[in-house]
């Protein structure tokens, strides 16, 4: 009886907080609503763009647009931005909050998203939808739930066999600053529901200049409306995820890590880490413990964005270098990036800079016989294809792996035809 009774306790609580979270949402819809999408629509008009984004998740399938999307937790305009991304995919977006649901289908009425459907639905009931995805996108989402394992095993239940999943959540270092915040408006009253956004905007003024959030109030673009704020300082359910516990939260709910969307500010192989003693050393070291580490060095990430697979994938993808596997792959450059070509050190032809990664000490220099290969790339060659001799054969697989590892390229491995 005492077992029955803590179990309707804690299934009250869970309820309780759902419908705070809920209306949370409908006050302070979040990301704050958009009405103009012509210039993210211009921007993935691009070919070569939607193929490595492709190719990011599915390195092993061949090209395709007409597949199926699930964005869960959609917000205000997740969800016609993909239909806008993939207009030959067939996109589903849900959201619990309906604000959020009305601001996406004034989206898909005005730009005619045939390809997009709209639910009100929380996420732990996708499976109302009886329908399964090749892709999930779920961004900013579980953090706040309730129950965290429930929203990803219901969203493990929809992905297809061969699925992928792209999974944000916080991380704990890099926002110090906000959960200070946090706790500072728990104890002197501060509520979003009480409308207390504008006093809590005032006080942050007076934030002392040495305070972890002074920077991210400058730098963070969360900061520059009452909706970002809101979510950031007053939202009623908020937690992060370090390195180890983000992977023990996918094993624990059928999922296997797959890649970060973003690697190199976790590498041992790239910026600053690349230069500490013992790094080489380290890379031996199993992958998860080499994230962790450079998660507590750099100390800054507010976020964890990670490609996962469910653990049931008989062909869960994985790009290595170790055997000849890799001259077969067709290199696809990564389009936000940066090619420097002035006023350069002694023998570095060009310096590449992504301009996703946030970490100032991210780089990538080449030397000439280096760029002559980069300069082959062409999105339809595979790298055996790109040497002019054997003698380049070395020269090939370290730049490739070097570029792979700095998020300057994903590759095609898709079988010969």
């Amino acid at each position: 009886m005492c077992v029955l009774r803590g179990l309707a306790t804690e299934g009250t609580q869970l309820v309780g907080v759902a419908v705070e979270v809920k209306a949370f949402y409908d006050r302070y819809p979040y990301p704050p609503p958009v009405d103009d999408l012509d210039a993210y629509r211009r921007r993935w008009q691009e070919s070569q763009r939607r193929r490595a984004d492709f190719h990011l998740f599915w390195p092993g399938r061949a090209y395709r647009e007409d597949y199926s999307i699930l964005v869960a937790g959609c917000g205000t305009s997740q969800a016609a931005k993909y239909a806008i991304r993939w207009p030959a995919a067939h996109v589903t977006g849900i959201d619990f909050s309906a604000t959020s649901v009305q601001r996406t289908e004034g989206l898909k009425r005005k730009y005619n998203l045939d390809n997009l459907q709209i639910h009100q639905l929380p996420l732990e009931q996708v499976g109302d939808l009886r329908a399964s995805f090749d892709q999930v996108v779920c961004t900013g989402v579980l953090h706040h739930l309730a129950d965290p394992d429930a929203g990803l095993r219901a969203l493990r239940g929809v992905l297809e066999p061969h699925g992928a999943m792209h999974l944000m959540v916080y991380a704990p270092y890099g926002r110090s600053g906000i959960y200070m915040l946090q706790e500072f408006c728990r104890r002197v009253g501060f509520r979003a529901p009480e409308g207390d956004i504008r006093e809590l905007l005032a006080a942050l003024k007076a934030l002392p200049p040495r305070h972890p959030l002074t920077r991210l109030l400058q730098e963070a673009p969360d900061f520059r409306s009452e909706a970002g704020l809101a979510d950031a300082l007053l939202h009623p359910q908020d937690r992060a995820y370090s390195v180890p516990q983000l992977f023990a939260f996918l094993n624990a709910n059928g999922l296997t890590f797959g890649r970060w969307l973003r690697q190199a500010p976790y590498s041992l192989r790239a910026g600053l880490m690349s230069r500490i003693a013992g790094s080489l050393r380290a890379a031996s070291i199993p992958l998860e413990d080499q994230c962790a580490a450079v998660e507590l060095f750099r100390g800054d990430m507010m976020r964890h964005s990670a490609v996962a697979y469910r653990d049931d994938n008989p062909a869960i993808p994985r790009i290595g270098f170790n055997d000849d596997a890799w001259l077969g792959y067709i290199p696809i450059r990564v389009p936000d990036t940066l090619t420097v070509q002035e006023q350069l050190p002694p023998g570095i032809a060009a310096i590449l800079v992504n301009r996703a990664h946030t970490q100032t000490d991210i780089c990538l220099p080449l030397q000439a016989p280096e760029m002559r290969l980069l300069d082959a790339v062409d999105g339809k060659r595979r790298i055996h294809e790109m040497l002019a001799s054997e003698a380049e054969r070395d020269t090939a697989r370290s730049l490739f792996e070097r570029l792979w590892w700095h998020d300057q390229v994903v590759f095609d491995a898709s079988p010969q035809l």
